[in-house]
């Protein structure tokens, strides 16, 4: 068969949601909320394992329908947000999960807060995959509300927090770009003037970055309010109302890490920006520039090479085949993708720009959405996204409750699927075009190990700026001092890239995500450095380390494979390692 880019097929989520057959579903879900309500009285401290993993099971069945149906409602949503029937089903799964979690809450509070830690431990004792869900469970019980709080939280999130996020998407994805190229102007989705950045032109370069920055500068006053009050809600809630002690603090207990572990990864990350600083100076050389302009970071380096166009159906094989050199089980677990149209790919008005995998059940293959336009970098999207699937698919013999890694390592499979591509690709190419590869790597590296946790320490100011009062502009300044020590003299800075925090989706969506993709890659690059010595004997060890999910705390699983992470000189063993790829750039 050939592939071609196109859009998904939702119909085995939902057939049609116009039709009697999907309000039947609701019902369904609604009846099963209704019925878990009733195993109240049955909540005692003494309550046996047997029927406490029935209550389990119960909670699983219901996750696993609500996610079903949200997840049509989210996906239909993602591929056109100019859709008023998408935007109508997603605020009304939106309102249904809302009631739905309302009604099961109090068995989370009771599991938090109701039952003493001897019967507690009792439980876990016999609770399989989920006993570390359940102790996590435990541990963010002191930052839990009663019952009635946590209901008004939830039920005012959905017209609240979720209708700003909402709101943000609304406006940016109905951004239009015009552009002239070779004296025709054309008009772009965000997603095709961003592949400009990357032109051999350097006037085309800048004047794509202009263009969108311009576009997020007219709406600075909208988009920088929007932020404002998403930060104000992370910090009335998590901190003034649930008592985190930080903003960070917050996402890091949810993705069940220590605060160390993170503490230490992005002390490492600032340490070592010179080893990106010193790149951008060796690229400038190669560039034939004196310094490199902020323009110019993505820049190819071998101008006498055209940028190769990578049709679709080479691109997925590419995929399939460095997976497959690994372990074929991996490349299997691609194909799945394919095989069942879980995969929108296609350029399209009003669809989501980026990229993303949606995993909604355990028993249901996952969802990818990229943006495919032929260049190199969307075949390695494509790697990064089809990780992420690959990983889902590790782990489906796991509960729902815990079939997702933590945050941090949901990064690692996608990270380590682009090396694995990387490592094909450069063996098939000459000397001129894998120095090339090699330096679009190394941007690689900067792009989701430097820059994410720059983000992250911009973030952890801008949290800060905001709960003492501030203005747009002052947030932008602080980016811009963000950037200068990220760059130092190697790059040249202009200020139109004060206002570039407000482009960046994650700030709004996942407030500190942003530190999981650094994580996920120095943590991939030292899974891949074992996999060099090793050889495909280590493929065993890595898929058990993605089928484990989130059944276990990162820094525990981790440690029974030889990795330290909450140690300083662990994040640096993977920085030795971009330093080792500079050095050979510059012998090529």
């Amino acid at each position: 068969m050939v592939y071609k880019a196109g859009s998904w097929n939702l119909t085995k989520l939902v057939k049609d949601p116009k039709k009697p057959e999907f309000e039947n579903q609701i019902r369904r879900i609604q009846k099963k909320a209704t019925e878990f309500e009733k195993i109240k009285s049955k909540l005692k401290p003494t309550i046996s394992t047997s029927d406490f993993l029935k209550i389990i099971k119960n909670l699983e069945a219901i996750s696993e329908e609500i996610s079903v149906v949200g997840g049509y409602a989210s996906l239909s949503y993602s591929a056109n947000t100019q859709s008023d029937e998408a935007t109508s089903l997603l605020t009304r799964m939106s309102k249904l999960g809302s009631d739905v979690s309302n009604q099961i809450l109090f068995f989370d509070l009771w599991w938090k807060q109701g039952i003493d830690e001897k019967n507690a431990n009792r439980l876990i004792k016999d609770a399989g995959d989920l006993a570390q869900y359940l102790r996590h469970k435990r541990l963010v019980a002191k930052y839990s509300l009663s019952e009635a709080e946590e209901r008004i939280i939830n039920t005012l999130d959905v017209t609240g927090i979720t209708a700003l996020i909402k709101l943000y998407d609304k406006i940016t994805n109905a951004f239009e770009y015009s552009i002239t190229l070779s004296g025709k102007k054309r008009r772009m989705t965000r997603e095709q003037l961003s592949g400009l950045v990357r032109s051999t032109n350097a006037k085309t370069r800048e004047a794509a970055y202009k263009i969108l920055l311009s576009k997020y500068s007219q709406n600075k006053g909208v988009l920088g309010e929007i932020y404002q009050n998403i930060v104000l809600n992370w910090k009335d809630e998590g901190i003034d109302i649930r008592g985190y002690p930080s903003p960070i603090s917050m996402r890091n207990i949810g993705n069940d890490v220590d605060d160390k572990t993170v503490s230490s990864l992005l002390q490492v990350c600032k340490k070592n920006a010179p080893v990106f600083q010193k790149f951008f100076q060796q690229k400038a050389k190669m560039l034939g520039l004196k310094k490199l302009r902020r323009y110019d970071l993505y820049a190819p380096t071998n101008t006498k090479i055209k940028e190769k166009n990578y049709p679709y159906d080479k691109s997925v094989r590419l995929v399939f085949e460095s997976l497959g050199k690994f372990s074929p089980k991996l490349a299997e677990f691609a194909k799945n993708i394919f095989d069942k149209n879980h995969i929108d790919s296609s350029i399209r008005p009003g669809k989501r720009d980026g990229a993303f995998c949606s995993t909604l059940s355990p028993k249901i293959t996952p969802f990818v959405l990229v943006n495919f336009t032929g260049k190199s970098r969307d075949v390695f999207t494509l790697a990064h996204e089809l990780g992420h699937a690959v990983h889902s698919q590790a782990a489906d013999r796991k509960s729902i409750l815990v079939q997702d890694a933590p945050l941090p390592l949901a990064e690692t499979a996608s990270t380590f699927s682009e090396l694995l591509l990387y490592e094909n690709l450069a063996d098939k190419v000459k000397t001129s075009e894998r120095r090339a590869m090699l330096s679009e790597k190394i941007d690689d590296l900067y792009a989701t190990i430097g820059r994410q946790s720059f983000f992250t320490l911009f973030e952890v100011e801008a949290h800060k700026q905001i709960a003492g009062s501030t203005t747009v502009d002052q947030i932008s300044k602080t980016y811009l001092e963000n950037l200068k020590v990220q760059f130092g003299s190697s790059v040249t800075l202009t200020d139109d890239f004060a206002i570039e925090w407000s482009c960046i989706p994650h700030f709004y969506h996942t407030p500190f995500y942003c530190y999981a993709y650094s994580f996920g890659n120095l943590l991939a690059l030292s899974l891949f450095q074992r996999y060099k010595k090793e050889g495909t004997s280590f493929s065993n060890a890595y898929i058990e380390i993605l089928a484990a999910g989130g059944s276990q705390k990162p820094e525990k699983l981790l440690a029974e494979y030889g990795f330290d992470i909450t140690s300083t000189a662990f994040w640096q063993e993977g920085f030795d390692y971009v330093n080792s790829q500079v050095k050979e750039l510059g012998k090529l």
